[in-house]
């Protein structure tokens, strides 16, 4: 139901440069995800799929139509507003891991609830819970490089949940591992989507990762190509 809708898009566009070097990403795009749905984004190179990702998490800007989240125009929002709806509402999987290399697994989950400025106690509770939730509590104290590429992505998924995000955006979140890490790690995205009730929007090349979410929306030349249900759909 349109009613459901966490995000919605209305006649979304996004130019770079202006005059005749100026380049248009987004076309005008009209999309709706649904709370708790588990999206898998895909298209080509220069489609328009990692511009939309980087406006729906509020790192980039339309240049033209609306953009609600919750109902509210994300479009308007300063530089500072979108930091906090970031801050607040979103968590972020990337396909290289971003980890701290000389810092624990903890301490690396622990990072978002520092900026938020929550005391001790708290974060490492919220840590402690994240990394059990991924499957690697016992292994709170090790830092990246004790861990295998699989295991370094559970971690940076779990920092991506420790703040209860209702929208988490996996960019490529497999592109580094084998296909049975990459399998491990859409499972655990999946229990998180079903069982956490988390929104999942992922960008990924690999029709096989894709498979596992109930929708799947194909980008082309700026705009959305094509919307279907993925196998869970």
């Amino acid at each position: 139901m349109e009613s459901d809708a966490i995000i919605r898009l209305r006649g979304v566009t996004k130019t770079y440069g202006s005059g005749p070097t100026a380049f248009q990403a987004l076309k005008g795009i009209d999309l709706d995800i649904q709370r708790g749905d588990f999206v898998a984004v895909m298209g080509p190179s220069g489609s328009g799929k990692s511009t939309t990702m980087n406006i729906l998490g509020c790192l980039d800007v339309p240049t033209s139509g609306s953009f609600l989240f919750h109902g509210h125009h994300v479009e308007r929002l300063d530089r500072d507003q979108r930091a906090l709806l970031r801050r607040k509402y979103l968590g972020f999987v990337f396909q290289g891991f971003n980890l701290l290399s000389r810092t624990t697994a903890l301490e690396n989950v622990e990072l978002p609830l520092l900026y938020r400025g929550e005391d001790r106690q708290t974060r490492h509770e919220a840590g402690l819970a994240a990394l059990d939730k991924v499957g690697l509590k016992p292994w709170w104290d090790h830092t990246p490089a004790e861990l295998s590429g699989g295991q370094q992505q559970r971690v940076a998924i779990a920092r991506a949940i420790v703040t209860n995000p209702d929208v988490l955006l996996a960019d490529e979140p497999t592109g580094n591992l084998d296909s049975e890490r990459s399998v491990e790690i859409m499972e655990l995205l999946t229990d998180l989507n079903r069982n956490s009730g988390i929104t999942v929007l992922m960008v990924t090349h690999e029709p096989d990762m894709a498979a596992f979410a109930r929708t799947i929306v194909h980008f082309k030349d700026g705009l959305v190509e094509s919307i279907e249900k993925g196998a869970r759909g």
